[in-house]
């Protein structure tokens, strides 16, 4: 089979959704909106077929070029009629009932939906994507035991161990977001969880608990507001215990970190991260690394063209770098 000329990727996150398109140089275009929360059950893989067309559009390439389609997205997924769907409790309103989730959605027939549209479609957890990009082009390049993280809206990871990049039964591995660190706390996961590490430190649960943006919340906390700053310092510390439960189970080396909280934060965040890790069992902890994704924010767009892109086309994309462009 040849390989095609273009391939899409899209990256679905709680809070905003991307849509990529590219050729065997570069990225021709990108678009993006907040992602939808309202309307039919369909409505997310809707918009996610609208905004690949969308970019066609501002490519300038046929919208019927694209066959191949990879996705990175937060998850979980669940496995319906042999496709997998998106039970993301920052989306699905039925999976937490929060106010700011207007909607009944107990899942999202993601697969099904792209199906419809496209040939190929490779959907993959958007940490484990990450984690993919920053192998093949980033940070973790050459490394075969390390973990990507994202401080974002939500929390996720992506393992590697041994150089095979983790998925699980329904694609699930890397849902350590939920690994409960406080059960007695007050802070509430979206999933129902309490005192889990992405119901103590993610941007959602920060903002929803503390009732102002986490924007603010960072903001003040840099400035030197004491209050804000021990809540700052706090997250930190229990994202680093977090850490540690990871690197003790999976002897990790590496862990990438990114997600918006981490790219504007992450220079004065990472010694106190760093410290909970090695603080505790130096034959399991004291070579451990941290370092920022490289690829930044586009990591989830290329790690879901990575999903898709023929073979062929990596030595060229290594060697160009060509996201640089997009991402300037």
């Amino acid at each position: 089979m040849m390989d095609p000329s273009y391939i899409g990727a899209i990256d679905i996150g709680g809070t905003k959704m991307a849509a990529m398109v590219a050729d065997c140089e570069r990225p021709l275009a990108r678009v993006s909106e907040p992602t939808i929360k309202t309307g039919s059950v369909r409505a997310v893989g809707e918009q996610a077929v609208a905004l690949l067309h969308a970019a066609c559009d501002k490519a300038g390439i046929a919208r019927s070029q694209i066959t191949s389609v990879g996705v990175a997205s937060c998850g979980p997924f669940v496995r319906v009629d042999g496709m997998l769907g998106l039970a993301a409790p920052n989306i699905c309103g039925a999976r937490s009932n929060a106010a700011d989730l207007p909607n009944d959605w107990d899942w999202i027939p993601l697969e099904q939906v792209l199906r419809e549209q496209f040939d190929t479609v490779a959907i993959r957890n958007d940490c484990a994507a990450a984690l993919v990009a920053e192998r093949h082009f980033g940070a973790a390049r050459g490394e075969p035991d390390c973990v990507y993280v994202t401080w974002s809206t939500g929390i996720g990871f992506g393992l590697c161990v041994d150089g095979e990049v983790l998925q699980g039964k329904h694609g699930n591995a890397g849902h350590a977001g939920h690994m409960l660190m406080d059960p007695a706390s007050d802070a509430v996961c979206g999933c129902g969880n309490r005192g889990d590490i992405e119901a103590l430190v993610s941007g959602r649960n920060l903002r929803n608990r503390e009732g102002r943006s986490t924007a603010d919340i960072f903001r003040l906390a840099r400035s030197g507001d004491a209050d804000a700053r021990a809540l700052v310092e706090e997250s930190a510390q229990w994202l680093g215990r977090a850490l540690y439960n990871v690197a003790a189970t999976l002897d990790t080396r590496l862990f990438v970190m990114g997600g918006s909280i981490w790219t504007h934060h992450g220079d004065w965040l990472a010694p106190l991260v760093l410290s909970e890790i090695r603080s505790r069992l130096p034959a399991l902890t004291a070579d451990v690394r941290i370092a920022p994704a490289a690829l930044g924010q586009l990591v989830a767009d290329i790690g879901a063209l990575l999903l898709v892109m023929p073979p062929g086309w990596l030595a060229r994309w290594d060697d160009d770098k060509p996201w640089l462009q997009l991402a300037g």
